[in-house]
């Protein structure tokens, strides 16, 4: 009897560790980290440049450069604190910041919400002229911010009303916090609507029929399953927005004003600097003072904004 044909060795595909294998053996790595390399050296060069500035009297920011400090760091006078401690001094800038929190926080947990919520229902809520809603809700996108600060304002200082029934009542809103919590909710929606519908209507479906089998009705559905599941997709958008709301001027200029009393940050550090830029040794210790509270946030939540964008990619 004749023996049986050998059978051909299977053909395994190179790997993913395979091929970074390859590309770190090759020059393509290389080139990578020289690219990144080159990039993270143009962006810190300014950021230290401001930083150096920020801790150096007023006479040797006006006369010398940045680097010189460099040369002799060590120097007598060369570095000073007065900067900052002027900073917070000058203009109301802590008070400033007190209001950029009061403007900040609940402009971010207020869209969150609604818009977790609104994904949801979107996503596994059956009900009529639900598809036509979310196109309605994603085309507001397309309006320019600028287009619909004076037609809120009307309705702030107005209100709005369809014949005799009332769309927005007048409550005289212009120059409060409210009425700056519900433009930024209002101007943030769209966008957290969208993506958290994207992320929320990937879930496995077999999670929310199950749930539903076991009793659960909606709302323990979305506080049980869906909001602990969607933390990474929520930490994104709370990093994004919280940015956003914390580095306005347009806005919180249009709705709070200038005052002392009601300024947020970044109208503190506008005036900061003076009319003739004669302040500008101070502003940057007060950028610093600005960019420490985004910074910490972003880190904190950096984890949580990774985990979202490899969730999914490796199964184990």
């Amino acid at each position: 009897m004749s023996s049986a044909p050998p059978i051909p060795a299977p053909v395994i595909p190179e790997t993913a560790r395979g091929l970074a294998e390859r590309d770190r053996r090759g020059g393509g790595g290389w080139l990578v980290r020289i690219a990144i390399l080159l990039i993270v050296v143009l962006w810190l060069i300014p950021t230290l440049g401001v930083m150096i500035t920020s801790f150096r009297p007023e006479e040797l920011a006006d006369s010398t450069g940045w680097w010189t400090a460099l040369v002799e760091p060590f120097r007598d006078g060369a570095w000073t604190l007065d900067n900052y401690q002027l900073a917070l001094d000058t203009e109301g800038f802590g008070n400033a910041a007190l209001n950029s929190l009061a403007v900040a926080i609940p402009s971010t947990v207020i869209p969150i919400t609604v818009a977790a919520f609104a994904a949801y229902a979107f996503s596994w809520m059956q009900f009529r002229g639900r598809y036509v809603l979310f196109v309605l809700v994603v085309g507001l996108l397309v309006v320019p911010l600028q287009m619909a600060l004076i037609p809120i304002l009307r309705l702030y200082v107005e209100g709005g009303q369809i014949g005799r029934f009332i769309v927005f009542p007048d409550l005289d809103l212009n120059g409060t916090f409210l009425g700056i919590w519900l433009a930024h909710t209002a101007f943030g929606l769209p966008l957290a609507v969208y993506l958290l519908r994207n992320y929320i209507g990937s879930l496995p479906s077999s999670l929310i029929e199950s749930a539903k089998i076991d009793g659960a009705d909606h709302f323990t559905i979305f506080w049980r399953l869906i909001v602990p599941l969607s933390v990474p997709a929520l930490a994104a958008f709370a990093i994004f927005q919280f940015l956003w709301v914390w580095n306005d001027l347009l806005v919180a200029y249009v709705f709070l004003g200038g005052t002392s009393e009601s300024r947020v940050l970044t109208i503190a550090l506008a005036n900061l600097v003076g009319s003739r830029g004669e302040n500008w040794h101070l502003l940057t210790a007060a950028a610093f003072i600005s960019m420490a509270l985004p910074l910490l946030v972003f880190f904190t939540l950096q984890r949580y904004f990774v985990r979202g964008l490899t969730a999914g990619a490796v199964k184990g």
